[in-house]
């Protein structure tokens, strides 16, 4: 088994079957909700199966930061208003192949929004790290 972190992206200039895709808060309360439920679904499916690990959603708001020398850590506000992509928050999953990691992407990216319909967010896939690489001279 291998765990995996799925990214939710939700991007702000991506084509969808019936458009682009509305912030969320600008969704009814009960497309929010079904939103929500269809997240708990997915999080009880994979629990069904032995593949869940753990989640989180993440507020739109953050900041960067980075070492800038001693005692001086630059901090700029992001990401995140000012970009078309926001990470709206993650999952990690423990399947048997990078396809099921997949398959399991490709299912929480239905999840729906507005009028119910499939929200096609993209979903980053990413394998955590096995084992450090050797290194030789």
């Amino acid at each position: 088994m291998t765990k995996y972190l799925l990214l939710k992206h939700y991007r702000g200039d991506h084509d969808i079957a019936y458009g682009d895709l509305a912030p969320m808060n600008e969704w009814t309360p009960e497309e929010v909700d079904a939103h929500i439920a269809f997240m708990g679904k997915v999080v009880d499916d994979l629990k069904a199966r032995g593949e869940f690990v753990d989640e989180q959603a993440l507020a739109p708001e953050g900041t960067f930061v980075r070492y800038d020398g001693e005692g001086r850590p630059p901090v700029t506000d992001g990401p995140f208003a000012e970009t078309k992509d926001l990470i709206a928050g993650w999952m990690i999953i423990d399947v048997e192949s990078e396809q099921r990691a997949h398959e399991a992407a490709a299912f929480l990216s239905s999840a729906p929004g507005p009028g119910g319909k499939p929200i096609h967010e993209w979903i980053e896939v990413r394998p955590f790290l096995g084992q450090l690489p050797t290194v030789t001279e």
